[in-house]
């Protein structure tokens, strides 16, 4: 770590934000965010976690609506915090006007507006979005995923280059919602490697430097590691003027949650104070393991277990440099896993299996680890073949 007086950041000059009772971009301080972990229809356990987050800080917390289910919950869930809210609209961006009179911002993700209404141009989906959130006060995010990108622009390059679909998808939404005359918005660009993340970042504030910037590295994993790969790419892009809130995703159980906003708001002082590494080197020939963040969308509390099981169990193999990624649902699992050499999502009941975006199968939450260690000997067994 590099040590020295506060540093002077010239931060972007990006638009004011509203989102509820505080602002992003135009200097206001950067936010920090998180996430809750409860199944949102569980109303007493979703307030209980909301109110631990807000007391540990959470500028704002996010929750995930999959179905009506979640959206009837929603408006109970508002009457009991008065922490700020925003809502993950998942797959379904027609539950936004269900929901938009109980939350501060609206999160949608361009590549998951194909999953309903496939014949409706996505410009009519979003000038919906732009309305609801008008209507009802809203800000908006653009969430963009590495795992879930637009199908239109990531048929259009290489498969070896996953960030300018990114950009391509980012940058044609916040065109598109200028078009509209809805400018209270903001946009992430998330992925696992924090490298990825801190070049997508600079890529788009080159091009937008108007539009604040939500950030953060998707299924960063478990801590410490998870929080050592965000303060890597938190470090390299708030010390450069790029970011306007942030989250730190961890796998961490529900009661642990609060830990995520501590762990922001340690980077975002060490930053401010000079405490930041000089360089960033996250290219170590070494085992990489990624883990999303538990969530609502989680079928099943053994993730979050199973995670820390798969970290223990390959210890042995440290020294290799090879990506194993454990997904915690339908949502994230099936694409987010492509890009490791072993992938596991997991459904309620089972545990899929991949190499690269290849299928093993599914397994039982039992017989994983095994079939794990047998799929990571063989790879590990080509790699000092290639030697």
């Amino acid at each position: 770590m590099a040590r020295g007086k506060r540093l002077q950041i010239t931060r972007n000059p990006t638009r004011a934000v509203r989102i509820g009772s505080f602002t992003i971009g135009a200097g206001h301080p950067i936010a920090v965010q998180s996430m809750t972990a409860t199944r949102t229809c569980d109303i007493d356990a979703t307030v209980k976690q909301i109110e631990a987050l807000h007391a540990a800080g959470a500028d704002c917390v996010r929750i995930a609506v999959d179905h009506p289910r979640d959206a009837a919950a929603l408006a109970e869930i508002r009457d009991q915090t008065e922490a700020n809210l925003a809502v993950d609209l998942q797959e379904n961006y027609r539950l936004a006007e269900v929901v938009a009179p109980h939350v501060d911002k609206l999160r949608y993700n361009p590549g998951h507006l194909y999953h309903h209404q496939r014949d409706k141009p996505w410009q009519e989906k979003v000038r919906y979005l732009a309305t609801v959130a008008s209507e009802h006060d809203c800000a908006l995010r653009v969430g963009v995923n590495c795992g879930s990108v637009d199908p239109a622009h990531q048929d259009q390059y290489p498969q070896d280059d996953p960030l300018r679909p990114m950009l391509a998808s980012a940058w044609e939404h916040c065109q598109w919602l200028d078009q509209l005359g809805f400018t209270r918005y903001c946009v992430s660009l998330k992925d696992s490697d924090p490298q990825r993340v801190i070049d997508v970042n600079r890529r788009f504030a080159q091009q937008r430097p108007d539009v604040p910037l939500h950030l953060g590295v998707t299924e960063a994993g478990l801590p410490p590691e998870g929080i050592i790969k965000t303060r890597i790419a938190l470090e390299q892009l708030i010390s450069r003027g790029i970011g306007d809130t942030l989250r730190v995703s961890l796998t961490v159980s529900n009661d642990r949650k609060p830990e995520e906003i501590a762990a922001g708001r340690q980077i975002l002082a060490d930053i401010d104070h000079g405490r930041v590494r000089s360089v960033v080197d996250y290219g170590l020939q070494t085992l990489n393991i990624i883990s999303c963040p538990s969530c609502s969308r989680v079928e099943n509390n053994a993730f979050v277990n199973l995670a820390e099981q798969v970290r223990e169990t390959t210890q042995y193999a440290r020294d290799h440099a090879l990506t194993i990624a454990v997904m915690g649902c339908r949502v994230n699992g099936p694409g987010e896993t492509d890009d490791a050499d072993l992938g596991l999502w997991c459904g309620p009941n089972h545990v899929n299996l991949k190499r690269g975006s290849q299928t093993l199968g599914h397994f039982s939450y039992d017989d994983i680890l095994p079939r794990l260690k047998s799929e990571l000997d063989l790879l590990i067994s080509q790699q000092q073949r290639t030697k």
